[in-house]
């Protein structure tokens, strides 16, 4: 759930965009696996997706 601000209304939408990724990754992950334990480990890349967003974004920018 977002913070609250002074007015009592939640800021930044960050939630539902995770929300979204994280199902789209699910969907793509479940798609692509051949077997069981590539399903399991599809789920567990999907909750960690930023890291691998991130990671790819610092390699192209090389740092």
């Amino acid at each position: 759930m977002g913070k609250s601000n002074d007015w009592g209304g939640s800021r930044g939408g960050g939630d539902a965009v995770y929300a979204l990724g994280l199902i789209g990754a699910i969907v793509y992950y479940f798609q692509v696996a051949t077997s069981f334990w590539l399903v399991v480990l599809g789920f567990f890349k999907a909750l960690v997706w930023p890291a691998f967003l991130v990671h790819a974004l610092l390699k192209w920018l090389q740092m």
